[in-house]
């Protein structure tokens, strides 16, 4: 049964983010959007850890130390700010965000949206996507610009709501892009 309710979740969140995509004119990257969550080593991790109210990653680094799935994911998925972090020109330095495309920023505004949805269900507010990145922005190696930009979106969603914001990223954001 994990399997099926697996398969659902994941595959409600990608439509979910799919039709936001095509709504701001990210076409290319809604049709693309978490592909890699149904290869073998996503999928399994999905269903051995499956909840239906948490990413089964998150559960899989409590249980296993790491999560392979997670590694996968972000790794092949540019709308992660994790993707971006990398060696500065000042290696001394250490790790540090790079800055990432603003379509990539939108997309990741977008997925955090659609996964509070798909896990709040009933319960998701247009300020959820905004309180879930507070709790963890403390601790994010993100660029400054990127940051900024997730930031200003994830508060305009809870100010002003969603027509409104994704009206802003397709005729603002988005229109040279």
């Amino acid at each position: 049964m994990n399997a099926i309710n697996h398969f659902k979740t994941i595959t409600n969140h990608k439509l979910l983010v799919m039709k936001y995509c095509f709504k701001v004119g990210l076409i290319k990257q809604g049709l693309l959007h978490d592909l890699s969550k149904y290869t073998p080593v996503e999928f399994s991790a999905g269903i051995k850890y499956y909840k239906g109210t948490v990413s089964p990653n998150g559960i899989q680094k409590r249980v296993e130390g790491y999560s392979a799935a997670w590694l996968h994911h972000k790794g092949r998925n540019k709308h992660h700010f994790e993707y971006w972090i990398d060696y500065g020109l000042d290696p001394s330095k250490g790790l540090i965000g790079m800055d990432m495309p603003t379509k990539y920023v939108v997309e990741m505004f977008i997925d955090r949206m659609c996964a509070s949805k798909n896990y709040q269900k009933e319960n998701y507010r247009d300020d959820s996507a905004l309180k879930y990145y507070e709790r963890g922005k403390s601790h994010y190696v993100m660029h400054e610009n990127t940051a900024r930009l997730l930031e200003k979106l994830l508060k305009m969603l809870a100010d002003k709501g969603e027509d409104y914001t994704l009206n802003y990223i397709r005729k603002e954001i988005l229109k040279n892009a």
